[in-house]
């Protein structure tokens, strides 16, 4: 059987300040059958300058062309709401997730004692976090968006001089544009990655619908990351390319149903096939009467269903040896003793 791929319900800053929005956005999660919910901690002072201007997607999604910082400063969780959040995972039964984006909040999420660090792709090329990522000793999960091989490969590096196992990367192919366009997508690139690193790997998902996710999940994805919300016409800078409820279990659905249909490296009938072999397969049998003594020849037998009989394959060691007893039309031909 396939190893299960991880899914990550990205709630993002979805939750657009409001706790209790945050709450429901679990419940969601965690009903759609997600392995994680997850979040996003940062502070804006630590984050972004006072005069960074938004990404055009953001002025679009908002509606206001005010600046990153103080769209960012509105969507900040306090310490305490990370660990509220993490108890209502707790006793909803889902794993809880936060994505750090500077060095105070790396130090709030391992204090959390999450399972693994989950690097954004902004901070591909941040080499004093991913340094302090790679001294942590935990797994860590690395988006790639807006990058070329060499910036994965000089993350990598960092991560891997400062203690990370390569045993415990996984990096995740991504487009930072939300929505991101198909023609974008490249998903092959996700397997260059493997093929050129060595790494487990897996696919962040912002494109509209869930089709990409389970194009991704057929071509080796290990991870999977989609951002969903309760309602996308909510005010916000990612909900609008973000999953609603019952398209997150959808996905998860498909996701479950590829990684079974994947099945083993290997080519084999199975189980729920081999009744048919007799019904769909032919064997060697008696095209016309033929008497004991007579040659086979390529007129006298004939390949028909049902299979049982003399496997086709000996079809040329058959012709020119002499039948042994005689046969009816459609007789099973027994290959002669002589």
């Amino acid at each position: 059987m396939t190893k299960k791929v991880c899914i990550i319900a990205e709630a993002g800053v979805n939750h657009n300040g409001d706790l209790q929005l945050a709450r429901e956005l679990i419940k969601v999660a965690k009903e759609a059958g997600a392995d994680y919910v997850k979040f996003q901690s940062f502070k804006a002072e630590s984050l972004v300058c006072k005069n960074a201007k938004k990404a055009k997607y953001q002025i679009r999604n908002t509606g206001i062309d005010d600046s990153q910082f103080k769209m960012i400063k509105a969507l900040e969780l306090s310490r305490d709401s990370h660990y509220e959040l993490q108890k209502v995972c707790i006793n909803e039964g889902i794993n809880f997730l936060s994505t750090p984006f500077d060095l105070d909040s790396l130090n709030l999420i391992l204090e959390l004692n999450l399972d693994f660090i989950k690097i954004p792709s902004g901070e591909v090329t941040h080499w004093p976090f991913l340094k302090a990522i790679g001294e942590a000793s935990k797994p860590v999960i690395l988006s790639t968006g807006m990058s070329n091989m060499i910036e994965v490969c000089e993350a990598t590096e960092v991560l891997y001089s400062a203690g990370l196992s390569s045993d415990d990367l996984t990096i995740l192919h991504c487009n930072t544009e939300y929505p991101t366009p198909i023609v974008d997508v490249n998903l092959r690139a996700m397997n260059a990655i493997a093929d050129q690193l060595g790494v487990k790997v897996g696919y962040s998902d912002h494109t509209l619908g869930i089709e990409v996710s389970l194009a991704a999940v057929a071509r080796g994805a290990c991870v999977i990351e989609k951002h969903f919300t309760l309602d996308r016409s909510l005010p916000g800078p990612d909900h609008h390319a973000s999953l609603e409820p019952n398209e997150l279990k959808s996905m998860i659905s498909g996701i479950r149903l590829i990684e079974t249909a994947l099945g083993k490296e290997q080519k084999f009938a199975s189980d729920s096939e081999k009744k048919n072999i007799p019904i769909a397969r032919r064997s060697i049998v008696a095209n016309t009467k033929i008497k004991k003594g007579q040659f086979f020849t390529e007129k006298n037998v004939i390949c028909k269903r049902p299979g049982g009989g003399l496997n086709p394959m000996f079809w040329p060691n058959l012709i020119g040896k002499i039948a042994d007893r005689d046969y009816s039309v459609d007789d099973f031909i027994v290959f002669p003793k002589n």
